[in-house]
């Protein structure tokens, strides 16, 4: 549980709260909540069964969300164009094909 708050606070910028109010600094304390829950989901759904099913919140962002990208948005899908070179483009694929995979709440 401990590790779980440093991730947050560490990771996710949770300690951030150096605005002068109480609602900004609330709304600060959501974002960073919400980005938790994110990752969270994005582990259980999309990373289970490759090697970072069990990364930290650090490496899932480093490796994974703050990859280069060409992102062409159209009426029917969104396209995401990696590098040749991408160390992680097969993970992203994977990842990809898992998420296409989980059932949508009906």
């Amino acid at each position: 549980m401990e590790n779980r708050i440093k991730e947050q606070q560490l990771d996710l910028f949770a300690d951030r709260t150096s605005a002068h109010s109480l609602r900004a600094n609330q709304l600060r304390l959501w974002f960073a909540s919400a980005a938790y829950v994110l990752l969270n989901l994005l582990r259980h759904f999309g990373l289970r069964g490759t090697e970072m099913e069990w990364a930290q919140a650090s490496t899932i962002r480093l490796k994974l969300l703050k990859v280069a990208a060409i992102v062409r948005v159209s009426v029917r899908c969104v396209v995401l164009s990696l590098s040749a070179a991408a160390p992680v483009k097969d993970l992203i694929a994977c990842i990809a094909q898992q998420l296409r995979q989980v059932p949508t709440p009906s």
